[in-house]
């Protein structure tokens, strides 16, 4: 199983020791960019999974390059 926690800054440093120091625990930082890049892929997915059970209507994908 992965956790994706967000800590402060100031409280990080002794929960990473201690979850270091679990022997079947792997436990390491992730920036904060690419916390928000997994989070907006993990609704990407959300999304396409609702428009995959009609439950949304997809856009034209020639629609949405001309908002661009």
């Amino acid at each position: 199983m992965k956790v994706l926690l967000d800590i402060p800054d100031n409280k990080a440093a002794s929960l990473m020791d201690v979850l270091r120091s679990i022997s079947y625990v792997r436990a390491k930082t992730i920036t904060d960019e690419k916390a928000l890049l997994m989070e907006e892929i993990k609704e990407a997915v959300e999304e396409m999974k609702l428009v995959r059970n009609g439950k949304k209507k997809a856009r034209n994908a020639e629609d949405f390059l001309n908002e661009l």
